[in-house]
């Protein structure tokens, strides 16, 4: 299969990704507000095993296009790249959160020097990209065998550790092992997905003996030595998929799935708007808090969240379409191409995009284009 169809499904199972993302902060928001639960809570409770792990481990995938590297080349492009963009969108976030809506701008100001350490609200998943690129390139650097890192991940989130002050330790125990897993089997899922595509049936047949295990497992009830299935307005407590151990082995097996699904959606092309998406995904992660927090505010104000699966479908469409406007006014226009685009200036000198760099001989290695890193 081409490079190009495989970048094709890892964009489509990212434009999953990132509905189930966007999913889950718009169901539990809304839920909080009409104190109540609709359809969606369900959709995001089955999802839950795997929604962050797989955006994660599709994060990893190409990590082996750029971790040989020089550090600046690799920091610019897997450190400083999503830096760059959490630090943006912190000051926007909070600016006009905090500062302007609620005219508190020392409390703005405060936070803002808070998100240098700890990771500041949705943003988090971007400063965390950063952390496991560094951490992962110090491993390769060191020579630690890829068995010896895996291992000591599925450590950290078996346990499933809770560390108090530290929401940045905490989420890197969480999730480091799905990228660093995405790294090391990239070969292995891409030939997994490639035989998919080729045996749509059988691969259709597995994807559908996976969920039939997955919402048994999720939705299963209360037994003697663990709890059952609970579904409230901004959470939900997981059946046995929440046991440690099984969690892990969940979150890898639905990565797996939703990266298969990836590629049989691929293949049509009426959901060639996913795939945009995904290819889109980090301009929606960035900007959907926004139009959600207000637009779910104008709901409660004027009492139109009377139905909440139709209050959170709508909040849902809001907040992804509006960044999807931004974006495409940002390029229509040129103008706030910024808010998307690292600047000259933001990058390392002399690496690809700055102002400094000089482009490589034609036919060396620097000349070949990477792999999109995200």
């Amino acid at each position: 299969m081409s490079g190009q169809n495989r970048l094709s499904w890892v964009d489509t199972a990212k434009g999953i990704s990132i509905i189930l993302v966007v999913m889950m902060y718009c169901v539990f928001n809304v839920g909080q507000d009409a104190n109540g639960v609709g359809f969606f809570h369900y959709v995001i409770a089955f999802a839950t095993p795997l929604r962050m792990p797989e955006f994660f481990l599709i994060s990893g995938l190409f990590l082996s296009q750029v971790i040989d590297r020089s550090w600046a080349r690799y920091a610019d492009r897997r450190v400083l790249h999503y830096f760059y963009f959490y630090a943006l969108w912190v000051v926007i976030h909070i600016g006009l959160k905090i500062g302007l809506t609620l005219g508190q701008p020392v409390l703005a100001a405060q936070q803002i020097a808070e998100a240098v350490v700890q990771p500041y609200g949705v943003l988090w998943f971007i400063y965390l990209l950063a952390v496991f690129s560094a951490v992962a390139k110090l491993a390769h650097n060191f020579r630690v065998p890829h068995w010896v890192v895996l291992a000591f991940g599925a450590s950290l989130e078996i346990p499933s550790f809770s560390v108090p002050q530290s929401y940045l330790v905490e989420q890197f125990c969480h999730y480091f092992v799905f990228f660093y897993a995405g790294y090391v089997f990239a070969p292995k899922i891409f030939l997994l997905v490639d035989w998919a595509m080729e045996h749509v049936r059988l691969a259709l047949v597995g994807l559908a003996i996976w969920a039939t295990v997955e919402a048994a497992l999720v939705f299963s009830p209360a037994l003697p030595f663990w709890p059952g299935f609970g579904i409230y307005p901004d959470h939900v407590d997981l059946g046995l998929a929440g046991v440690p151990g099984l969690r892990l082995a969940l979150a890898v097996i639905g990565s797996v799935a939703l990266c298969v699904t990836g590629g049989l959606l691929s293949k049509l092309a009426a959901m060639d708007w996913l795939r945009w998406l995904g290819e889109h995904s980090l301009v929606v992660y960035v900007t959907f808090v926004l139009p959600m927090t207000y637009f779910r505010a104008a709901l409660v104000k004027f009492h139109l969240v009377s139905n909440v699966s139709l209050a959170e479908l709508a909040v849902m469409v809001v907040a992804i379409g509006f960044s999807v406007v931004v974006f495409l006014t940002t390029q229509r226009t040129g103008r706030g191409k910024w808010l998307y685009e690292r600047p000259a200036w933001a990058h390392i000198p002399g690496t690809p995009g700055s102002r400094t760099h000089v482009p490589a001989a034609r036919g060396s290695v620097e000349a070949v284009p990477a792999v999109p890193a995200e």
